[in-house]
């Protein structure tokens, strides 16, 4: 799926701690520090079931890990990266919906390091997963 978005709105959904922060990057900028798709985990296939429900692949350098939810998508999330050896933890969760989809803004831990990680999606859950993705991609 692409989506296009309004990359200054959705700059303008972040938390104005990230706002702060980022001050001073220009858009592209901003996607290539807080939107990471590749790194150490990337998102294969995402399936929204109904309502709460979803499922994700989740790749890893040499295997692949599928999280079927009918919850909260950080819960689900948070304890099958625990599980493979990736202990992050959510410090802050912001989301607003925008023209464009729902903006995700999680400020993660891991390892000790923090880092902000954002993503858009027309799914709210989609939108979290990806932003935590993105979160530890900074720095795993």
């Amino acid at each position: 799926m692409t989506l296009t978005i309004d990359t200054r709105a959705f700059i303008a959904a972040a938390p104005a701690s990230l706002r702060a922060e980022s001050a001073g990057l220009s858009p592209a900028e901003f996607h290539d520090r807080y939107c990471r798709d590749t790194g150490a985990i990337k998102l294969g296939e995402w399936t929204h079931l109904c309502a709460a429900e979803f499922t994700a692949t989740l790749e890893f350098a040499d295997h692949l890990r599928t999280v079927t939810s009918s919850g909260s998508p950080v819960a689900a999330l948070t304890s099958a990266l625990y599980d493979e050896g990736f202990p992050v933890e959510i410090l802050q969760f912001h989301q607003r919906r925008t023209e464009s989809g729902t903006a995700t803004f999680v400020l993660c831990e891991f390892n000790g390091r923090r880092g902000w990680g954002a993503a858009i999606a027309d799914d709210s859950a989609e939108s979290t997963i990806r932003a935590m993705i993105a979160g530890i991609n900074t720095f795993a």
